[in-house]
């Protein structure tokens, strides 16, 4: 009995059997053996099919990576900063390639290159990146500038801080980290502004950070009812940048959202870490539709940007890069029950990053400037193992170091 037959019918054991149980045929008898001859143009041909083969294979993989780094990023001695592999390329097995970083400070080591710098590392390292396959055969590459200025940079300068985002500033693990960073020796005077003040916190710590907020709710969302108070919950459903009119539609007043909160005197510096909620919003499996909701919402922002320059010529804007995920699907199994699953938003993230930064990047003569917030980021460590896109103590902190080492950068920059 053939192999097939028995798959297909387990039960029949002979021939007649086979033919009750329907669709039996005899065999047909064997074909003669052709023998072949091969000539040398065949066989050239063959190679060269073979070798296309190969090249198209190593050419998609290297494209499908899309090794993505910032222009540049920024490190302050003492202050430990890291570029981890899983968040500057698109694959689902980082470790099955081998990243090299050339740099003439800092060390690599398996899943990450890493710096502490010391104070004579003050000034200007250039960063090469080469991702190379299994084999050793070069991929792709890349390159930065990691800008490592003076501990005392900013010293005694004064420094207003307005910090906006969603959940992970809500959490207002990072802005503490800020605090804490900006209160060691050789700082400058710092305040942070905001109406968010949670209890729980050292007096001094305030952001306008809100669970499950997109660009897009900082400019729209207003509830009548309660207005800028908290819900039962203690939740905020209006944006404080909204206030009522006349008409009793709410409109954006940025100037009055500066005379009321803070002090009348808008910030030198705002922060904004956004994008995450905004990558749940589209599908990983349509790349068209994919970046025409991240257009959107890149367009979103900027009209959030212009809406702040109007009130605020002078002040300065730093975008945090909208930060990777776990690296671990159990994360986003725990919050979203399959719902979402991490290679699919680790795609929408890698994408809007991209976007970022093509719509952002180069634009520091008109007071918008780019934070690596995705590099120094453990997607493993950095991450509990329950929650698909919240940082546990470790990762909140490294993005409050990105922040930190651009705020001192930027002071450096702009000295007096």
């Amino acid at each position: 009995m053939s192999p097939h037959w028995e798959r297909r019918f387990p039960d029949c054991a002979d021939p007649v059997q086979r033919q009750q149980c329907g669709g039996y045929k005899p065999p047909l008898p064997a074909k003669p053996e052709m023998k072949t001859h091969t000539s040398p143009k065949h066989l050239i041909l063959q190679a060269s099919l073979a070798l296309w083969l190969i090249l198209s294979a190593t050419a998609a993989e290297s494209t499908s990576l899309r090794l993505t780094l910032p222009p540049a990023w920024y490190g302050v001695p003492g202050v430990p900063m890291s570029l981890y592999y899983d968040n500057i390329v698109l694959t689902e097995t980082p470790e099955n390639y081998r990243f090299e970083v050339t740099c003439d400070i800092g060390k690599s080591e398996a899943k990450r290159w890493t710096v502490t710098p010391a104070d004579k590392d003050a000034g200007q390292h250039g960063i090469v990146v080469v991702v190379k396959d299994a084999q050793g055969k070069e991929l792709q590459r890349a390159k930065t500038v990691l800008h490592v200025v003076p501990r005392n940079a900013g010293a005694n300068r004064n420094l207003r801080l307005l910090i906006v985002g969603d959940s992970l500033t809500a959490a207002t693990m990072y802005p503490i980290e800020i605090g804490r960073l900006l209160t060691m020796p050789g700082n400058p005077k710092w305040i942070m502004l905001g109406t968010h003040k949670p209890a729980s916190v050292k007096p001094g710590v305030v952001h306008e950070g809100y669970g499950g907020w997109t660009w897009a709710a900082f400019l729209s969302r207003y509830d009548a009812k309660l207005g800028h108070k908290l819900d039962e919950k203690g939740k905020r459903l209006s944006s404080p940048f909204l206030f009522p009119t006349a008409d009793v539609k709410p409109a954006l007043d940025i100037p009055r959202y500066f005379r009321e909160n803070c002090a009348g005197q808008p910030p030198d510096v705002m922060t904004v870490l956004l994008g995450i909620n905004d990558c749940f919003g589209a599908s990983p499996d349509d790349a068209k539709a994919m970046d025409k909701h991240i257009a959107g919402t890149l367009d979103t922002a900027e009209r959030f940007l212009k809406e702040f320059r109007a009130a605020a010529p002078r002040m300065v804007f730093a975008i945090g890069l909208t930060t990777p995920p776990n690296s671990r699907e159990s994360g986003f199994e725990a919050n979203y029950k399959g719902k979402y699953h991490r290679w699919g938003w680790k795609r929408i993230q890698h994408r809007l990053v991209e976007q970022m930064l093509k719509r952002f990047a180069g634009r520091e003569r008109a007071g918008i400037h780019l934070v690596p917030t995705e590099l120094n980021l453990d997607p493993v460590d950095g991450y509990p193992e329950n929650n698909g896109v919240h940082p546990n103590a470790t990762g909140y902190q490294q993005i409050g170091a990105s922040f930190y080492c651009w705020l001192k950068w930027w002071l450096q920059a702009k000295q007096p």
